[in-house]
């Protein structure tokens, strides 16, 4: 088998047989007023944050969720769009769908608000999404893009590029690893399918974004996720994975590079009243302004004296200049 179909294969079972915690060790679904989840729902919470971010949720916007899993995020982005079809849900895996199908009906039962045909569930695969150019305001995937090899994950971030509009967001959480996975945990198709073994460093992750063509990413969490051991995982020393919570635009790609955004202030301290470095950024005295990390590194080498540069803190949600 390929690690695809090593994949599908596990995820399969899983379906059948909820494996509780398999990804999530920490996180739990956002609590939203009115919303119900059934309790099978929450044990396949399969995956390592959240992609269900309410500011980029509103004026219930078209969402096409990739990996539909226990169908948990779904119906929290149903939540928000409330209208037929406004949530299509896709997996490749047919026992997935109907555990999904399955775990929405008692959904259904338990919140008033909620009408089964707010959420569609089709057959299809992040290499081929099963809608149009260009029609779609926010694609979203949980814990899955990390089991891709990089060919594979460029395929698909060029997909979601694809059907989005202009301006719209994919909404992406993964693991990430501190340092690079070794070759012989990236080839076991059974760890990868467990997002334990292929994920990518924060570096290799942020740019295979940007060269997909998506000219602003912003990090909304960055936290531990789980600890591979030496003696389990035959390594010299601990591996430590990270749960990244990103949202990336599909923006043009401003000329002096793409827009990060990791939580990083520029604060003026100089005598005078503001600071204009007549690039578009004006900072007030002692005034924190949020700036993504490319401005960041030229404000603070520009007068690196008089504007202070704070470290990242991995939580952004806008208002910030590029």
């Amino acid at each position: 088998m390929s690690y695809l179909e090593t994949a599908a294969e596990f995820y399969g079972e899983v379906a059948q047989t909820p494996e509780v915690g398999l990804c999530c060790v920490q996180s739990s679904p956002l609590q939203l007023p009115g919303l119900k989840i059934p309790p099978q729902m929450q044990e396949m919470n399969y995956g390592c944050g959240t992609t269900v971010h309410p500011t980029e949720l509103a004026n219930s916007p078209s969402v096409l969720y990739v990996g539909v899993g226990g169908g948990l995020e779904a119906l929290q982005f149903a939540y928000f769009s409330r209208r037929v079809g406004g949530v299509i849900a896709v997996d490749p895996v047919a026992k997935m769908r109907e555990a999904a199908a399955k775990n929405l009906r008692m959904a259904s039962a338990q919140n008033a608000w909620f009408d089964l045909s707010f959420v569609e569930i089709r057959e299809g695969d992040a290499f081929a999404l099963p809608v149009p150019d260009a029609s779609v305001d926010v694609v979203a995937q949980n814990c899955l893009f990390n089991i891709f090899e990089p060919a594979d994950l460029n395929k698909a971030l060029q997909e979601a590029y694809r059907v989005l509009k202009p301006g719209g967001r994919l909404l992406m959480s993964d693991p990430i690893a501190t340092r690079p996975i070794p070759s012989h945990l990236q080839k076991d198709e059974r760890l990868r399918a467990m997002c334990l073994s292929g994920a990518m460093t924060y570096e290799q992750y942020t740019q295979q974004l940007i060269d997909a063509g998506f000219g602003q990413v912003e990090i909304r969490a960055r936290r531990p996720y789980r600890l591979l051991d030496s003696a389990t995982y035959g390594l010299p020393e601990p591996l430590l994975l990270e749960s990244l919570d990103s949202v990336s635009f599909k923006v043009q790609i401003p000329e002096d590079g793409a827009c990060i955004f990791t939580g990083k202030t520029a604060i003026y301290a100089g005598s005078e009243e503001f600071f204009d470095d007549s690039n578009g950024h004006i900072l007030h005295r002692g005034i924190p302004a949020a700036v993504c990390d490319k401005t960041a590194g030229k404000l603070g080498g520009l007068m690196p004296n008089e504007v202070l540069i704070t470290d990242s803190t991995w939580h952004y949600t806008g208002g910030g200049c590029c």
